[in-house]
């Protein structure tokens, strides 16, 4: 019997009730990703589907929760964190390697969301260079619809690239 959804699998024990959403769309990426992927070449995961590569979106998922978590946390993105986006179309890595990357990057996210206090969800935020203004909690809802655009992406990337050959 396979296991509902993870927002079905009730409440994390820890996890503040307005990060929560977060973590069940972070365990959605991570248990999607594991059986979507499995068995790709690297062929296949560099392969241009309609302008993006699989590896892209990978490499993408990683370095966005990276990013956004940066921003969330008040803090600007280094010049580490702006040369790995530029990086993010590089077929540099494989699926391992990548798999492992976005894991560490949900991991590092989930353990600086745990020390949000729910008291500062209203507080201002800047992204980008342009210092576009957001909020904590504008922050905590993008880090989880954009993980999972990232995820539905990969996972029909994944699919059209199996269907191809």
């Amino acid at each position: 019997m396979s296991l509902p959804e993870p927002w079905l699998r009730g409440p994390i024990e820890g996890v503040h009730p307005l990060v929560m959403p977060v973590f069940f769309s972070f365990t959605q990426v991570r248990e999607d990703l594991a059986k979507q992927t499995a068995g790709l070449t690297h062929d296949q995961l560099w392969r241009k589907m309609d302008g993006a590569s699989l590896g892209f979106h990978l490499k993408h998922i990683a370095g966005s929760v990276e990013r956004i978590t940066t921003y969330l946390m008040g803090e600007q993105l280094t010049d580490e964190q702006l040369q790995s986006l530029k990086q993010e179309s590089t077929p540099d890595s494989d699926l391992r390697e990548l798999l492992e990357k976005i894991d560490q990057s949900l991991a590092a996210s989930e353990q600086k969301l745990r020390t949000i206090d729910p008291k500062t969800i209203y507080e201002s935020r800047s992204v980008g260079r342009k210092a576009l203004p957001t909020t904590v909690l504008g922050l905590i809802v993008h880090l989880a619809e954009h993980t999972q655009r990232h995820l539905g992406q990969a996972i029909s990337t994944a699919k059209l690239l199996r269907h191809s050959g």
